[in-house]
């Protein structure tokens, strides 16, 4: 196998390569929290997507869990989006805005 025009294809010694990970890219805020309405790739569910608060993902799970209470239902945080399950903008507008934030519903 010492043939000047073979060239190396598998080599078993280094291992598996892998991809330098990068961390997800949270959205940036501009001072106006959106709230959405989103059912494509839910099965027909829908889900309300909270966006654009500038917040560490600490406090990102503490409003999501309270939010989730108050509402009575699911959701998760995801690459800083609040998901709570179900349609209830109207809900979450109120319960941040008492909270002090800016608020706007966004189509969708």
């Amino acid at each position: 196998m010492s043939d000047s025009n073979s060239r190396l294809v598998y080599s078993t010694q280094i291992g598996r390569i892998d991809e330098p990970k990068t961390a997800p890219v949270r959205p940036k805020g501009d001072g106006i929290v959106r709230i959405q309405r989103q059912t494509s790739g839910r099965k027909g569910k829908g889900v309300s997507l909270i966006t654009g608060i500038d917040e560490s993902d600490d406090v990102l799970t503490k409003l999501a869990a309270e939010l989730k209470k108050k509402c009575g239902c699911g959701g998760s945080v995801k690459d800083g989006v609040i998901e709570i399950q179900g349609d209830k903008r109207d809900l979450i507008k109120s319960l941040l805005e008492a909270k002090g934030y800016n608020v706007k519903l966004a189509g969708g």
